[in-house]
């Protein structure tokens, strides 16, 4: 007899700002039944601070705890906290009232981390009962105390798609640009929710996708912003070696040598960091030697985590009613450019999954 799909939540509260938590035998308790009746387990965070690494690079990173913390503050080096962001002045922050300005945490760093890191706000595993499973905490801590964060896990054996469609995705002729794809004059969202409901699906995944060879552009969700991604974001696709130069941790120890820092300063703070990040990975030192040749050299894509597809959870809750998107109060689905499109538009594929 088959086994239908199961959806568990759990509540984390992390004790550190950043934090690599295991929740995989947590998880396992909550489940009806066997977890070993179960090959698959989709991940989904309600967070843009917080999330999951793609099963494969965690193989990569061997699923060591150190190994991926070595990875993560490589970029947390790049994107250091209390770097002057435009998201963290709150009297700029028109969206938000003035009590919202009073306890909202100024963590630009960590919604960069996340982008740039490659950290996502769903996943989907393969089961392995000799590996762990990290939800990757990033603002867990603020200057407001300790915060309260929130995963689902659905678990499943069998899958199908149902509905597959490619649609345009307009952008200015600015070369760089982000879009909210979640914003109701697109209208994206509403008609995937059309289509879940007209196949009467109840469990499943979203995902959205670029195509593969597409060299000048990417996918993350995150907080939709306008400081942060009109500004900050832009700053580092711009220029990644200028914002080093600027933002870097040896700024932040002497703010007086900020007119005297050189391209050459810039490059060698580049360097710790990617010893850093190449250590993570275990390379050899002429791999490395030939790859920072390389990066060096490259703009902001070739390194940062932005990926090429996201994916959200599907789900009715449960309840024998028409799943719906899964997704946070601030997560969006952004797709984000560093060179314009000369049709001043570019297309993603939507794909609906349905779980059994």
């Amino acid at each position: 007899m088959a086994v239908k799909p199961q959806e568990v939540s759990l509540d984390i509260s992390p004790e550190f700002r950043f934090e690599i938590i295991d929740i995989k035998n947590k998880i396992s308790e909550l489940i009806n039944g066997d977890r070993d009746a179960y090959h698959k387990t989709t991940y989904c965070s309600f967070h843009t601070t917080a999330g999951y690494l793609d099963q494969n690079l965690c193989s990569i990173l061997n699923h060591q705890r150190e190994k991926i913390r070595s990875y993560i503050n490589a970029f947390q080096q790049l994107f250091p906290i209390n770097a002057n962001y435009r998201h963290d002045v709150m009297e700029l922050r028109d969206e938000l009232t003035e009590d919202e300005r009073k306890v909202e945490p100024k963590n630009a760093d960590s919604h960069l981390t996340f982008i740039g890191s490659g950290l996502r706000n769903c996943v989907t595993y393969q089961n392995n009962p000799h590996t762990p499973v990290y939800f990757i905490e990033l603002d867990g801590v603020s200057e407001h105390g300790h915060r309260t964060r929130h995963t689902n896990a659905m678990f499943f054996n069998d899958e199908e798609v149902v509905f597959q469609q490619k649609v345009s995705v307009p952008l200015s002729k600015h070369p760089i640009d982000s879009i909210n794809l979640r914003d109701p004059k697109l209208g994206y969202l509403e008609k995937l929710n059309e289509i879940l409901r007209a196949y009467e699906i109840e469990n499943g995944r979203i995902d959205i996708a670029l195509d593969p060879d597409e060299n000048f552009a990417g996918l993350t969700v995150n907080e939709y912003e306008t400081l942060l991604m009109t500004h900050d974001l832009v700053h580092v696709l711009r220029n990644p070696m200028k914002f080093m130069g600027e933002k870097g941790r040896y700024i932040l120890h002497h703010p007086r040598k900020l007119k005297t820092r050189t391209k050459e300063y810039a490059k060698y703070d580049f360097v710790q960091i990617f010893n850093e990040l190449m250590d993570s990975f275990g390379m050899t030192q002429s791999v490395f030697e030939k790859l920072l040749a390389r990066i060096i050299a490259l703009p902001a894509e070739k390194f940062l985590g932005v990926k090429k597809n996201i994916s959200f959870l599907i789900s009715n809750n449960g309840q024998n009613d028409t799943a719906k998107i899964v997704q946070g109060r601030y997560q969006s689905p952004i797709l984000v450019q560093w060179k314009e499109s000369p049709n001043a538009s570019r297309d993603v594929t939507l794909t609906i999954t349905r779980y059994k």
